[in-house]
């Protein structure tokens, strides 16, 4: 017998003749099954590590504890804080499921549809999340994408901005919280597929579908198309919790057509349920997003479909003063910076939102009306003698001239 043939694995004493590869080492032979082998383990060991890394750093609560947390900032919006605390808290489920489960349930991903109109804080309920987690969060513009190739940002630049938030750390971007605001305006231009090249409406959502799902891409950190001698970054997209916002505009003649709130011939009528026409939202459907221009494979991508109620006097009264970070708490801060004294009485406050309310600025219209009425005050208290600032309606009034609210109507 040959010295060769008498070769065998130092780790399973397999002879040659039973492998299908020996490889040989300076003093030791492996074969192909115990690389196998080893290699499953190490893969194992590996994932399990990732696993527990992402178990120390991810702050997870249960969804009522989320709700708890979201309640300290966003006023009202009941609905939309359950729906997304039971989303988030299933998804970040899915991460630290242990890879040994032997059941072979693969739980998908929730991603997340919030309907509403402008200023009602879809964004603020995506970042006080990813606040809350401890994990990176990009804020994306649906409006610049466009499909490859066109002039515009393709849509893997959405997570450039994620693996930015992450400080390049990749397996720290791939269990972030990506929100695409105005997913409404990559809308589908007409009922029917188009047959000209709709390059940033239905051409974005069908370049979108692969990263919503979960796939690998090759991420150009600094943007592809300025940067072309860069080196890409594979990104997993499987992980990453994508919530989508929009105001939809003009979606309530979809909803109240399904309703069939336009009753026809004698005798015709509504449900016995009373339909409230101040807030159709709260009956929106996928099927109304497909009627819209959303197409069915991207509806079909983002499963949990929430709404924002429009906010009332009352709502913007609270988003003044209540939340954590209430706009009159961040306006009493800066002074006290300068050691003003800082009051507002509750005429004051009401007018706010009175005219809030009438030029429908909703509640980023606070801080515009707030800004308009302090900014002399900021100017020259800070120089001035004068330590205390007290505002009653009556300077609020003077301060909001008529000039000044068109202004604010105008930039709404």
């Amino acid at each position: 017998m040959s010295k060769e043939e008498n070769l065998e694995c130092s780790f399973c004493g397999r002879k040659k003749a039973e492998t299908d590869l020996l490889i040989a080492g300076m003093d030791a032979h492996i074969c192909d099954k115990c690389i196998e082998q080893a290699h499953g383990i190490v893969e194992e060991e590996i994932s399990e590590a990732k696993t527990s890394d992402l178990s120390k750093d991810l702050t997870l609560k249960k969804p009522k504890e989320i709700k708890d947390f979201l309640d300290q900032y966003i006023i009202g919006q009941l609905e939309t804080k359950r729906a997304m605390s039971v989303a988030v808290y299933n998804h970040y489920k899915r991460l630290l499921q242990s890879k040994d489960d032997k059941d072979d349930i693969e739980i998908e991903k929730s991603n997340i549809v919030l309907v509403g109109e402008t200023g009602t804080g879809k964004t603020l309920v995506a970042k006080t999340i990813a606040r809350m987690l401890n994990v990176p969060f990009a804020i994306v513009d649906a409006t610049v994408l466009t499909q490859a190739g066109y002039v515009g940002e393709d849509v893997e630049s959405i997570l450039s901005k994620l693996l930015q938030a992450a400080d390049y750390d990749v397996d720290k971007a791939q269990r972030g919280i990506i929100f695409i605001d105005e997913i409404d305006k990559i809308a589908r231009k007409g009922d029917n597929p188009s047959i000209t090249r709709d390059v940033s409406g239905e051409g974005v959502q069908q370049a979108m579908l692969k990263l919503l799902e979960g796939t690998v891409v090759n991420v150009a950190p600094k943007g592809g198309r300025k940067h072309p001698e860069q080196k890409f970054i594979e990104v997993d997209t499987k992980e990453i919790l994508f919530i989508a916002g929009g105001a939809f505009s003009g979606i309530e003649r979809h909803i109240s057509k399904r309703l069939n709130m336009q009753a026809v011939g004698f005798g015709a009528s509504l449900d016995d349920d009373k339909v409230d026409e101040e807030n159709l939202l709260q009956y929106i459907i996928p099927s109304d997003l497909k009627a819209f221009g959303l197409i069915p494979e991207i509806i079909g991508r983002l499963p949990v479909l929430s709404y924002m109620n429009p906010l009332d006097a009352k709502t913007l009264r609270s988003i003044l003063t209540e939340p954590k970070n209430a706009i009159i708490k961040q306006y009493s801060k800066l002074f006290t910076m300068d050691d003003v004294e800082f009051s507002i009485e509750e005429d004051a406050l009401n007018y706010i939102v009175e005219k809030a309310v009438e030029y429908k600025l909703g509640a980023r219209g606070l801080r515009s009306l707030c800004e308009a009425i302090f900014t002399d005050a900021m100017f020259d208290l800070p120089s001035s003698d004068d330590k205390q600032f007290n505002v009653t309606k009556e300077y609020a009034e003077a301060k909001l001239t008529n000039t000044t609210l068109k202004k604010l109507r105008a930039a709404s």
